[in-house]
Order: C-alpha cells, then sequence, then structure tokens
C-alpha cells in the first residue's frame, strides 16, 4: 500500500474517532525502536509470499468455530488478534497473526516463540502494551506495523482493525483469493465503538475488493448499504 493511497482514508478514520496522529507516530517510533534492539532486525515477508494461495482472513466472532472446515480447506490462515486463539481450541495454528496487543500478549509470545510471525500494530492507545510486552516476543518473528506513515522497519500496509489489516496484508502478499471465515458484522454482543470500527472494516474491505477485481463472499447482501464517500477512487 502506498502510503499517498492510504493517507486520505487514515485522515478520515482520524476526524470520525478524534485520534491524535502524533499518537500514532509517537507508538510507531517506539515500536521501532523496540524492533530494531535484535541484530537480525524483524521478521520482513516476501512481496509474493502467498502467491497462487486462498487465504483465510480469520475472525474473532463467534462463528469461527463454526467455519473450521473452511479454516483447513485453505492454503493459509491468517488470524485476527484472538482468532489464533478460538483456533488453537481446535488444534490449529495460523500462519501469521495481526494484532495491536490489546488482548492477548501470552498468545503473542508463544507464537513468535514458535517462530509464527505476528504483525504486532502500534497506535495511540497502546504504547504501554507495546513498551511492556514487545521486548518479550521473539523479535525476529514480529513484523511491526502503523497505521501512520511508514517509518525505518516499521511498515503500513493498509487497513484499521486487525481483521481488515490482516486482508490488507494478504493482498500485499499476493493472495490468489481471500475468504472470511469468523466474521460478524452483526454481533449485537459489541459495544458501540467496535461497531463503529467494523463499519470502518466494512467499508474497507468493499475498498479492497474494488481494487483486487474480487468479490468477498462476506459483503454480499451488504455492499449497497456501505457509506464509500471517504473511499478514493469510487
Amino acid at each position: 500500500m502506498d502510503f499517498a493511497t492510504w493517507e486520505p482514508i487514515y485522515e478520515a478514520i482520524l476526524a470520525d474517532f478524534g485520534y491524535d496522529r502524533k499518537g500514532d507516530e509517537r507508538a510507531r517510533d517506539l515500536l521501532a525502536s523496540l524492533v530494531e534492539a535484535v541484530d537480525a532486525g524483524p521478521y520482513t515477508p516476501e512481496t509474493d509470499g502467498f502467491a497462487g494461495e486462498t487465504v483465510a482472513i480469520a475472525g474473532a466472532g463467534p462463528s469461527l468455530l463454526d467455519e473450521t472446515d473452511r479454516v483447513r480447506a485453505v492454503d493459509t490462515v491468517v488470524a485476527a488478534s484472538t482468532a489464533a486463539d478460538r483456533l488453537s481450541e481446535v488444534g490449529l495454528t495460523p500462519d501469521l497473526v495481526v494484532t495491536d496487543l490489546d488482548k492477548h500478549p501470552g498468545t503473542v509470545r508463544e507464537l513468535t516463540n514458535e517462530a509464527v510471525p505476528v504483525a504486532v500494530h502500534a497506535h495511540g492507545d497502546n504504547v504501554p502494551a507495546l513498551r511492556q510486552y514487545v521486548p518479550a516476543f521473539e523479535l525476529e518473528s514480529v513484523l511491526p506495523t502503523t497505521q501512520a506513515a511508514p517509518l525505518g522497519p516499521v511498515a503500513n500496509y493498509g487497513g484499521f482493525t486487525d481483521g481488515d489489516r490482516a486482508a490488507f496484508l494478504a493482498d500485499h502478499l499476493d493472495a490468489d483469493e481471500l475468504v472470511f471465515p469468523g466474521w460478524d458484522f452483526d454481533d449485537e454482543t459489541l459495544g458501540v465503538e467496535k461497531r463503529r470500527k467494523l463499519q470502518w472494516a466494512e467499508r474497507l474491505l468493499y475498498w479492497l475488493e474494488r481494487r483486487r477485481d474480487e468479490r468477498f463472499a462476506i459483503l454480499d447482501g451488504r455492499r449497497e448499504d456501505i457509506d464509500t464517500d471517504a473511499l478514493p477512487g469510487l
């Protein structure tokens, strides 16, 4: 994702939620300093690492455990946050995890120690978690990311929530097809802010499918209600 393409969406997200761009940049800079402590450097994926593959972007919704057959059928699994924990309940280990550490730092530590790459995301609200937990990870398995401008080892592949960031990362790695088990846009147990974030995830997935010339089944029956005003080129 070219940051110049992403930046207008990022600015719209900042405005919508009242987030502080400088806070994101401070978190990015902290994460950069933490991962630079390892001599070999943090994890850097091959640009075509998922070429020709069907990739499951596993969400952490209640439906995930009902869709494990879909997960087992794909070539590669990218888990959004605690979807990794849900998958472990049925003996599945994802190939990559995307998280901002808001719930499961212990799981992330175990995964990085097992050489499972984890995209650790820095934003203005998780500086204490970054400072506390990242030094305990196997840093050669940490892929550092930001939603602000990329800097040094910290990349920006696009996306806002763990789930849609996972999809954008899979797209960057040249995935052939994306499927979305465990996504529950209409989960009424979620709080107001989380539901607002999922609305953005929905918009961003719509933008991504247009960019990929693909139609994600997860958006079937929803496209006509998606607000696309903030999406470039639509």
